[in-house]
C-alpha cells in the first residue's frame, strides 16, 4: 500500500452484486421512462427461429439495442430490413444477462407514415373489438342485381371501368352519387351516398369505388364513421378502394372487398355469356327429361291398352254369352228329340191299334192304358227336365250378371293395378308406389301414402 492513499474502511451492507445493480437500473428505467416514439435506421437485423426479432436502431450519433418479439411483431404487414428508416414505439428496459440497456418494441412503422398508420392500427383494434369485421355480419352480394348504386367521382377512371365491364358482362341500371374520393370532406360525401341509397332503396347493391394512391391520399377510407355508415346500411357495399395493396377500415366493414374497380364490377354480377351456357345446358337437360318421360308415358300407354284388352268385360260377356247360346242350342235339339219321341209314339199307338185290332177290347183297353201311362210318364219326365234345363239357365244368367266387372263397377267396386298386374294383397306394395284404379266410368292413378295390414281378431 502506498504511503499517504486514503483507504476508507468496507462497509460491507453498501456493497451490491453486479445482478442487484443490473436489477435495481432495469426497475429505474421501467418505471421511470414511459412508453415512447424513437425513429431511426435498423441495422444487424435478424429474425430467430422463435419468431423474435432483433435489430439495432441508429442515428448519426448513438444506437440502442431493440427486440421485437413474436407475440406482437405477427401484426406486421411488411418484413423490415438493415437501412429501413422506421419509427418503433416500446418501452426502455435492461437486458439483465448482458447489463444493456434495449427497447422492447410494442409496434413498427415506416418512417414518414408512422402517424397515419398508428391512428390506422388504433381504429382497426377498436373496430374489431366491437365486431364491425366479422363474417358473420356480412350481407350477402345479390346473384343477379337488377341496378346497383355506384358512390365514386364522376369524372374518375373507376367509373368508366365499371360501367365497361357492366355493359359488357351484364347489363343493369346503374345510378350514380357523385362524391369527393380525397380529402377531408370526402368520407362525409360517401356517407350521404350510402344513406342516399339505403332511403330511396332502388338499387341492389353499392360500389364505393376509387383509384389507386398514397397512403395519404387513401386515409378518408379510415373515418370511423364511414366505416360505421358501411356497417349499418341494409344494401350490401363492395369496397373497391385504391390497388390490390391497399387495404383501408372501409375494405375490413364492407361486406365485400374487391382489389380494384374494375374487379368489384366483376364480383357484383355474373357473365351473360356464361348464363347463357348454363341456360342453353339447363334447357337441352329439360328437352331430355321430357322426351325420356313422353317414352316412358307412350309404353305405358301401350301397356295399358294390351292390360285393358286382357280384362276387357265385354270380352268375358261375349265368352259367358256363347256358353249360353250353346245351352240354348242344346235345350232346342233336346225338344226336337222329344217331338220326335212323341211322333214315334203316335205311330207305335196306330200300329198297334191296326195290330191288334182282332184281339179283344179288354187287350186293346189295356194296351191303350199302358201307352197313355207311358206317355203321361214320359211328358212328365220331359216336362222336368225342361223345368230343370230352365232354372239352371236363369241360374247362368244371373251367375253372369253377378260376375260382368260392369255390375261389380255399379256396386262401387273398382280394379287396382300395378304396373299392368292386379293388386289382391299388401304384399309387395311399399309407400309412394303409383296404383292404377279402373272405375265403371275411367281410370285414376294415385299414389300410396300409407299401408295398414288388417288385424286379425280372435
Amino acid at each position: 500500500m502506498q504511503e499517504g492513499l486514503f483507504q476508507p474502511e468496507i462497509n460491507e451492507s453498501l456493497v451490491f452484486s453486479v445482478s442487484e445493480i443490473t436489477f435495481h437500473l432495469k426497475q429505474v428505467l421501467e418505471t421511470q421512462i414511459e412508453a415512447l416514439y424513437i425513429s431511426g435506421e435498423i441495422s444487424n437485423f435478424t429474425k430467430h427461429s422463435s419468431g423474435h426479432l432483433y435489430f439495432n436502431l441508429k442515428d448519426e450519433n448513438s444506437v440502442i439495442r431493440c427486440a421485437f418479439f413474436r407475440n406482437l411483431n405477427y401484426k406486421l404487414d411488411f418484413l423490415p430490413q438493415d437501412g429501413d428508416q422506421v419509427i418503433c414505439f416500446g418501452k426502455i428496459s435492461v437486458f439483465e444477462k448482458s447489463g444493456m440497456y434495449q427497447l422492447i418494441v410494442q409496434t413498427l412503422f415506416p418512417y414518414g407514415k408512422g402517424a397515419l398508420q398508428q391512428k390506422f392500427e388504433q381504429l382497426k383494434l377498436k373496430l374489431k373489438t366491437e365486431g364491425l369485421f366479422d363474417q358473420e355480419h356480412k350481407k350477402a352480394i345479390p346473384q343477379y342485381p337488377d341496378a346497383i348504386g355506384v358512390i365514386t367521382s364522376p369524372t374518375g377512371a373507376a367509373l368508366q371501368d365499371i360501367l365497361n365491364i357492366l355493359r359488357r358482362r351484364y347489363p343493369c341500371r346503374v345510378d350514380v352519387f357523385p362524391a369527393l374520393m380525397q380529402g377531408q370532406e370526402s368520407p362525409e360525401q360517401v356517407i350521404m351516398g350510402i344513406k342516399y341509397f339505403n332511403a330511396t332503396a332502388n338499387v341492389d347493391l353499392i360500389i364505393i369505388a376509387r383509384g389507386g394512391g398514397s397512403q395519404e391520399d387513401l386515409f378518408g377510407f379510415n373515418d370511423e364513421a364511414l366505416a360505421r355508415a358501411i356497417f349499418q346500411s341494409d344494401i350490401p357495399i363492395v369496397s373497391a378502394i385504391g390497388h390490390e395493396i391497399d387495404f383501408t377500415i372501409a375494405d375490413f366493414v364492407a361486406d365485400l372487398r374487391a382489389p380494384t374497380p374494375s374487379a368489384a364490377a366483376e364480383l357484383s354480377v355474373p357473365d351473360k355469356a356464361e348464363l347463357q351456357s348454363l341456360l342453353e345446358g339447363i334447357n337441352q337437360k329439360l328437352q331430355n327429361q321430357i322426351q325420356n318421360r313422353l317414352l316412358r308415358l307412350h309404353g305405358f300407354l301401350k301397356d295399358s291398352k294390351v292390360r285393358l284388352w286382357q280384362f276387357n268385360p265385354e270380352k268375358k260377356l261375349n265368352s259367358y254369352q256363347q256358353r249360353f247360346d250353346l245351352a240354348v242350342s242344346g235345350l232346342s235339339v233336346y225338344k226336337q228329340a222329344v217331338s220326335m219321341l212323341k211322333k214315334d209314339l203316335e205311330h207305335s199307338q196306330i200300329a198297334f191299334a191296326r195290330m191288334l185290332s182282332s184281339r179283344s177290347i179288354n187287350i186293346i183297353s189295356k194296351g191303350k192304358y199302358r201307352i197313355d201311362l207311358v206317355g203321361e210318364r214320359l211328358q212328365h219326365a220331359t216336362s222336368i227336365k225342361l223345368n230343370h234345363i230352365r232354372y239352371q239357365l236363369e241360374l247362368a244368367r244371373i251367375s253372369l250378371e253377378d260376375m260382368s266387372p260392369h255390375q261389380i263397377m255399379d256396386r262401387g267396386y273398382a280394379i287396382v293395378t300395378k304396373k299392368g298386374k292386379n293388386i289382391h294383397s299388401l304384399k309387395g306394395l311399399t309407400i309412394d308406389d303409383e296404383l292404377e284404379i279402373m272405375l265403371k266410368d275411367g281410370a285414376v292413378l294415385t299414389g300410396i301414402k300409407s299401408i295398414r295390414p288388417k288385424k286379425n281378431h280372435d
